[in-house]
């Protein structure tokens, strides 16, 4: 894929790092698809050691985000961002394929 399809923001890449350098672990965000959550599908996170066969990479500022082949359906056009309010802070998914989601942004509906 010589196209990336989902988009790491700076304010994420930057985070991401963050949390990596603390934890001693690579820069790598693995973000995933489960079935759940309020609205039918969920985000998940995670720091990852290296990406797997199959994997799209996309890069911002040294940081990789890695998706595998089955949550890219539901992901492709999506931009992660780190977003933070009075509310808390937390990685957020502004995701095209969407038709819906929850007040949590955790959760989405297709």
């Amino acid at each position: 894929m010589s196209e990336t399809q989902v988009t790491l923001a700076p304010s994420a890449a930057a985070r991401v790092a963050t949390i990596a350098q603390k934890q001693g672990k690579p820069a790598i965000l693995r973000l995933s698809v489960e079935g759940g959550g309020c609205s039918g599908f969920q985000y998940k996170f995670g720091l990852a050691e290296a990406p797997e066969d199959g994997d799209l990479i996309a890069e911002t500022d040294g940081v990789r985000l890695v998706v595998d082949e089955i949550s890219l359906g539901l992901l492709e056009g999506s931009v992660v961002e780190y977003v933070e309010s009075l509310g808390g802070a937390a990685f957020r998914v502004s995701n095209p394929q969407a038709a819906s989601g929850c007040g949590c942004g955790a959760s989405f509906a297709i």
